[in-house]
């Protein structure tokens, strides 16, 4: 089957192991169902900015065009920054947006993704930023009622826990060393100004993800997109927003959003 549209992050949730769908074009494709079965990705060479829709040369914040890269509520400094919010004083691109996005509660949290990280998310994308993370197990810190906070909170604790996901090792299927989330989460606590641990979570509930993998590899190289026509591969499993391939090949799907591709499986 042949199909045509422009890529966009695959829409994920857990039904057991995590359920990848992909919408493309007309067609919602079942991506689970294609591990084990051989693809194609074919570039046709057109980005369209997943914002506006219109024609770019290039992609900016995966899949927007400059226009929108720097207008739009979607890319404004606190979606990679949290702690540079600041939709609490009435400040933003878009309030409306803000309202729905910004002033809502917000996690802190420790995961287990290719190694121990920090990481906030508003409460809204349980669980679907873990997943996008390729994390397997996850703790909340604290929950609050802002982003700006939950930024501030991860700041603090940037200096004793990473804030970045290592792919390779996370798509490797191992973390470094096993890792004890709830003392992990006590010893964050304990690191934070008195201000700050009001917001701590009382439950220490650990959330696992498993994700459809039927063969991990210890060495992966990912497909740069820009420079191919076409790739083939038999598809091993999905993790994060990854296609894993048995070459040991992965595509980030997310990173070339707005692209228009043939998908032929």
């Amino acid at each position: 089957m042949k199909v045509t549209g422009n890529l966009q992050k695959m829409n994920s949730e857990i039904r057991g192991t995590v359920h990848y769908s992909l919408s493309l074009g007309d067609h919602m494709i079942v991506m689970n169902d294609l591990i084990g079965k051989d693809m194609t990705i074919t570039n046709l060479h057109q980005i369209n900015c997943i914002k506006c829709g219109k024609i770019t040369k290039t992609s900016f914040a995966q899949g927007f065009c400059y226009p929108c890269f720097i207008t739009a509520p979607e890319t404004e400094d606190c979606v990679l920054r949290p702690e540079l919010c600041r939709a609490h004083e009435g400040i933003a691109r878009d309030m409306n947006f803000a309202a729905e996005h910004c002033l809502i509660d917000h996690f802190v949290y420790l995961a287990l993704s290719g190694g121990l990280k920090v990481g906030v998310t508003r409460f809204t994308q349980v669980p679907t930023r873990w997943i996008d993370q390729g994390a397997e197990s996850i703790i909340i810190i604290a929950r609050t009622p802002n982003r700006y906070l939950a930024g501030s909170i991860e700041i603090a604790l940037k200096h004793h826990f990473s804030d970045k996901t290592n792919w390779r090792i996370m798509l490797s299927g191992e973390n470094p060393k096993i890792v004890n989330l709830i003392e992990g989460k006590r010893r964050a606590i304990s690191l934070l100004h008195p201000d700050f641990r009001k917001y701590a979570a009382e439950d220490d509930q650990i959330t696992h993800i498993t994700y459809p993998v039927n063969k991990y590899s210890q060495k992966v190289k990912s497909i740069n997109f820009d420079n191919i026509e076409s790739f083939s591969g038999l598809l091993i499993g999905i993790k994060g927003q990854y296609l894993i391939f048995e070459t040991d090949t992965v595509m980030n799907l997310r990173k070339y959003s707005g692209y228009l591709i043939e998908l032929e499986y």
